[in-house]
């Protein structure tokens, strides 16, 4: 019997857990837009190239204060810092296409003779440096800054050096 009760207690613990959690999950969700939660509060939230100082309480609203340089927020947040402006690195073969303000990042592009790996929505975050082709090859494609540089070998009878975009043929 007394196992049994251990086990039924056991299983309300689990149900009231449980439901202390899901009623947490829509009291989060019951916060209004422009508003985010702290503990069982909704404050207001910061506009963009901010970031709160302090939390709001029943008597005072959210606190904010704005990025520092370096830093940036670019959307309405309830966030205790900005986020670090992106390097754009010229050794990973990136540079700034446009700078870090308070309210948005740093944009990276590729260097001239690189082309782009990986980008993301406005700029490139990682560069390649272009191929070069090698002698008996010709440059069939130049590199640009979102493709490699397409090589191709010449054919019998012919040569090039690697760097023009033709084959020249043997003398005779």
């Amino acid at each position: 019997m007394f196992f049994f009760k251990v086990q039924f207690m056991f299983i309300i613990y689990l149900v009231l857990f449980h439901i202390y959690f899901i009623g947490n999950a829509f009291a989060s969700a019951n916060c209004r837009q422009r508003e985010y939660r702290i503990g069982e509060d909704c404050c207001p939230t910061c506009p963009a190239g901010m970031y709160v100082k302090q939390h709001c309480t029943e008597s005072i609203s959210t606190s904010c204060r704005p990025c520092t340089e370096g830093t940036f927020q670019d959307n309405m947040n309830g966030r205790e810092q900005c986020f670090s402006c992106t390097n754009c690195d010229a050794g990973l073969g990136l540079k700034v296409k446009k700078f870090c303000t308070v309210t948005s990042d740093t944009v990276c592009e590729n260097l001239d003779g690189y082309f782009c790996i990986d980008s993301n929505r406005d700029g490139c975050i990682a560069a390649q440096r272009h191929i070069v082709c090698s002698p008996g090859q010709y440059i069939s494609q130049r590199g640009t800054a979102d493709k490699d540089t397409e090589c191709l070998q010449c054919t019998n009878g012919t040569f090039s050096n690697g760097t023009s975009t033709s084959c020249q043929p043997h003398t005779k």
